[in-house]
């Protein structure tokens, strides 16, 4: 009889309940048991995971390590798909190993080297893969000076954070005035050069971001799929053109997505982002993780979630091909059930009140209550 495998998840995003799906559904029909963790007890994947705990909050990364090795041994997980603190449980491999946990993440020398854009596009340019220009700013001057030097070669310019992920602090520059219009309809990207000169210049601390010309779609990002061996198995590029959505494998997107993900070596499951600059396409971002769009290679036939944690337990799915290539689509939101208690809500204890003294014919008092936890586990 094949054993069951453990499968964790920490503080992973709401869309990777669908990941759950599909290990649940494998081709191999082996049973899958499924951990997760979070720090929001309403996070759906809680909810969609077989066991469920809340993070401690405010651990260091080497605090959080431990707490992992702890949860990893405790629940007996074979593999664990990290995202908080990565770069910090992947120089710990050993150690998870030791634990009988495969770590689904890449070494650290890659997770490094992406974690800083900066870094990653020098890295990336030499080894052969366009990336946009750009300039690393810390204050006002250096981002004006940035600006004016792309919108004179006839670009609109944008900025972000040159570490983060997701889009976070994404921004694109406009010099239209701030007015009414700007507060018209919903919120969007566009942020006044201006208004954002005035907050660098107030600022007390320097800014670390990189501003380049907004690119144009489609966007494409290539999910890849990498044995410990550097060699790919799977790559296969979702397509994102405004609302519409589909599938690619042409070379132009493919070739330099596992030039990148063979040369420094993204183990297991990353997703590498091209959008065009001018007539080619150039590397947006680096994910070392799966994407949370990941599931949606589904509607080619194929499973990248289970291939991944085969390739984890030393199961070689071997090269993935996908039989055909879905159809175009879109992607709508839907209701995912949740746990029937949230994490109740925390308040500090009262102060204590002086028990009036008992009349000498009474009986004696109970002894009080202790003051309850200020938090209490999630129920399972």
């Amino acid at each position: 009889m094949v054993s069951r495998v453990r499968v964790w998840l920490n503080r992973t995003y709401a869309e990777n309940v669908f990941f759950m799906d599909q290990l649940r559904r494998n081709p191999s029909d082996r049973a899958v048991e499924i951990h997760a963790t979070h720090g929001d007890a309403d996070s759906p994947v809680l909810a969609a995971a077989d066991t469920a705990e809340l993070e401690p909050e405010g651990l260091s990364p080497a605090g959080y390590v431990e707490y992992a090795l702890d949860q990893c041994r405790r629940r007996g997980i074979d593999v664990f798909v990290p995202r908080l603190h990565q770069a910090a449980i992947v120089a710990h491999r050993a150690e998870f190993t030791a634990a009988g946990t495969a770590l689904l993440a890449p070494p650290p020398e890659a997770v490094a080297v992406f974690q800083d854009k900066v870094i990653a596009y020098e890295a990336v340019q030499a080894i052969g893969v366009p990336v946009p220009p750009w300039r690393r700013v810390r204050d006002a001057d250096q981002l004006l000076a940035a600006v004016e030097e792309l919108e004179a070669a006839g670009h609109k310019a944008c900025f972000k954070p040159a570490s983060g992920a997701g889009g976070v602090g994404f921004r694109v520059i406009t010099r239209a005035p701030f007015s009414l219009t700007h507060l018209t309809g919903f919120p969007g990207p566009h942020v006044q050069l201006d208004l954002v000169l005035d907050a660098l210049r107030r600022a007390e601390e320097p800014v670390d971001w990189l501003v380049m010309p907004r690119l144009e779609q489609p966007e494409v990002s290539v999910d890849c799929l990498t044995g410990p061996d550097n060699r790919v198995r799977l790559a296969v590029g979702r397509t994102k053109n405004g609302r519409r959505r589909g599938f690619t494998l042409h070379e132009q997107w493919l070739e330099p997505a596992r030039r990148i993900a063979e040369g420094f070596g993204l183990h297991y499951l990353s997703n590498i982002q091209f959008r065009m600059f001018g007539e080619r396409p150039v590397l947006m971002d680096v994910n070392t993780r799966p994407a949370g769009g990941l599931h949606q290679l589904s509607l080619c036939g194929i499973n990248a979630p289970w291939a991944a944690v085969q390739l984890a337990l030393g199961e070689d799915p071997g090269e993935i091909v996908p039989p055909f290539l879905g159809q175009d689509y879109t992607v709508v939101s839907g209701p995912r059930p949740l746990r029937p208690v949230a994490l109740p809500q925390q308040r500090e204890p009262l102060p204590a009140v002086p028990a009036p003294a008992p009349a000498a014919d009474a009986a004696p008092a109970a002894p009080a209550s202790p003051t309850a936890p200020a938090a209490q586990a999630l129920p399972l």
